[in-house]
């Protein structure tokens, strides 16, 4: 049954329709972890030189113009609380995550920094200044930092009839009347607008934390860190135009997501809450370098996420982009052979085109340097006919480092595709050993199979149980598995699920494609099974934190963690469904997301 469908007698249909649209929020974001995980262990390390149009203009080298992610909101305050009102938020996190950002660390040192200067200083401002300000509408833009977190940020705030309270603190600033609060050298921030200079000052709090902020007009920026506003140690004029922009009333960020400017919703008094209906009280966009961790080259149809609460509740929605690098021309989005393939009793699944040209790209790297000795062989020759549709899956029986991998060949040249796959694997696959571990062929039914025994401290098998015991330099070691089947490939740093797709592919295994909804219901691009996925957390949680070992952070999680893994298994299993005719377009599209219960 559909879950826009479900509780009919406790939930109206407008609420019922957007009921689980957010479930994809936390899902896609621990899948999108774990491919960044799997990915890293295994994908080469080949340097690329960006085109010049790429480089970022600024000390932090981050694209300025470009979010990693996008939050509009109307009332930045109100957000944490509004996505409990997704039940199965509301479940998991509870109102645990309210309190942490209402107690988050940043939070309460700006809280006190403010208070402590109005309150020495005399001014005759209200000490909740933060929470006013957080409570008017606000676009939000963040990007990542070199460890991959959300540390960098820029925010325009409407004051709307506020922007007097921040006329004490400019007088404090300018007198140099409080350590904690700087008004930055204007030779250094050369921030104008028509010719103005606008006034930037830095507010310290906590420790060695700073937050920088300009106002003009109506309009209050706030930026992290003040190398955005800086090139080589200078000026830079990229920054500076768009922060003059943003000051001035332009959002230039929504065409980053090719989104239209949303509309706030006014209130009747500045100090009061917006009203509860609007066109969107929040929108949260999230582009795909964000999503894909580095590895967006990998999936170029995917372009984006958003989610966005509408009068009626949550909605979500995927950006399509097309490529040339993209899929299959003739049907990208025909899953149904690689959900054929998957094992059933999955975690969750995510299938979805992927790029062609890749493989190709590395085996022709691998080509050129072997032809260095080999001169008959050419890179040209290198070319691995993949289709494009490929999925990956978890297993509770397995570990998060070790997914299925599934893809699917265009070519019926298997003696070609086997020498390719064969070199392939042979040169990507293995590491440093004390002697060289040969990769082991074997055959399925006259369908080849090649193994490689790797050394890892994360591995399935103890040394004891290899056949190379003795050119391993860990205790315990993976069983790395690549196999075809006709045209599918198979692949995983777990042999064991490589052995049941193939059991499936044999039709001696049920697959999962027997528990998703027929191809005519829609384009089923993801599998969440919340059962399976708490008893894999689990495992991952308390396999890292040994009770003899990390006896506090064990008892947190027995505390904290576990009860939310209780609730987390108790949710019915999920697909996400995209229309049936979906099809990547020239240009970005915009597609609804539909969670349908199985």
């Amino acid at each position: 049954m559909s879950a826009d469908s479900s509780n009919a007698s406790s939930t109206s249909p407008k609420r019922r329709k957007g009921r689980y649209s957010l479930l994809a929020l936390a899902i896609i974001f621990l899948a999108v972890a774990a491919v960044w995980g799997y990915q890293y262990l295994l994908q080469p390390n080949i340097p690329v030189t960006p085109p010049a149009a790429l480089l970022r203009h600024n000390d932090l080298r981050i694209d300025l113009q470009h979010p990693d992610v996008l939050i509009e909101s109307d009332s930045l305050s109100r957000l944490p609380k509004d996505l409990l009102t997704i039940p199965f938020l509301r479940e998991t996190l509870t109102e645990d995550l309210v309190f942490y950002y209402q107690n988050n660390a940043d939070r309460l040192g700006i809280t006190g920094s403010l208070r402590r200067i109005i309150f020495e200083h005399e001014l005759t401002l209200r000490d909740n200044l933060l929470e006013i300000f957080l409570n008017q509408p606000a676009d939000i833009a963040l990007w990542r930092d070199r460890r991959g977190r959300l540390s960098h940020f820029v925010g325009i705030i409407k004051l709307r009839g506020l922007s007097r309270l921040l006329e004490p603190f400019a007088k404090v600033a300018a007198n140099k009347l409080d350590l904690q609060l700087e008004l930055i050298d204007p030779r250094f921030s050369a921030l104008t607008i028509d010719n103005q200079p606008v006034a930037v000052y830095a507010l310290s709090y906590a420790y060695n934390k700073q937050v920088l902020f300009a106002s003009y007009a109506d309009r209050l920026l706030v930026f992290s860190d003040f190398s955005m506003l800086n090139n080589a140690k200078k000026p830079s004029k990229d920054s500076q135009q768009l922060f003059q922009a943003l000051l001035s009333g332009n959002t230039p960020w929504q065409q980053s997501f090719e989104l239209t400017p949303r509309h706030h919703t006014a209130s009747a008094s500045a100090e009061q809450p917006p009203a509860a209906k609007s066109e969107s009280a929040h929108r949260i966009s999230l582009s795909s370098h964000y999503l894909g961790f580095g590895y967006q080259r990998f999936i170029p149809a995917l372009a984006a996420l958003r989610f966005e609460m509408q009068p009626e509740g949550w909605h979500s929605y995927l950006a399509l982009s097309g490529s040339a690098d993209s899929t299959d021309k003739k049907d990208p989005f025909d899953l149904a052979p690689i959900w054929q393939a998957m094992p059933t009793g999955a975690s969750f699944c995510l299938a979805l085109p992927v790029s062609q040209n890749l493989p190709a790209y590395l085996l022709q790297r691998l080509y050129a340097k072997q032809a260095e000795t080999v001169p008959m062989l050419q890179p040209r020759d290198a070319v691995l006919p993949i289709n494009g549709r490929s999925g990956i899956c978890w297993y509770p029986d397995s570990r998060l480092h070790s997914p299925l991998l599934v893809t699917q060949l265009s070519s019926t040249d298997h003696r070609r595709n086997d020498q390719q796959l064969a070199t392939l694997f042979e040169q990507m696959i293995g590491s440093y050993e004390y002697g060289k571990v040969p990769v082991t062929h074997s055959k399925h039914k006259d369908m080849p199979i090649w193994q490689r025994e790797v050394s890892s401290r994360y591995g399935q098998y103890h040394r004891n149980d290899a056949t190379s015991a003795q050119s391993l330099i860990e205790q315990r070691f993976l069983r790395v598995t690549l196999a075809r089947h006709h045209q599918m490939l198979l692949f995983s740093l777990d042999d064991r699920l490589v052995q049941k797709a193939l059991k499936t592919l044999d039709q001696n295994f049920p697959p999962l494609a027997d528990l998703l909804p027929d191809k005519t219901t829609g384009i089923v691009p993801l599998y969440v099974a919340p059962q399976a996925l708490s008893q894999l957390l689990e495992q991952e949680v308390f396999s890292s934190l040994p009770e003899e070992l990390e006896p506090i952070f064990y008892n947190a999680a027995q505390t904290l963690l576990r009860p939310k893994l209780n609730a987390l298994a108790e949710q019915p299993a999920y697909s996400l469904l995209l229309p049936a005719d979906s099809q990547p377009q020239t240009h970005w599209q915009w597609l609804p997301l539909k969670w349908q219960q199985l």
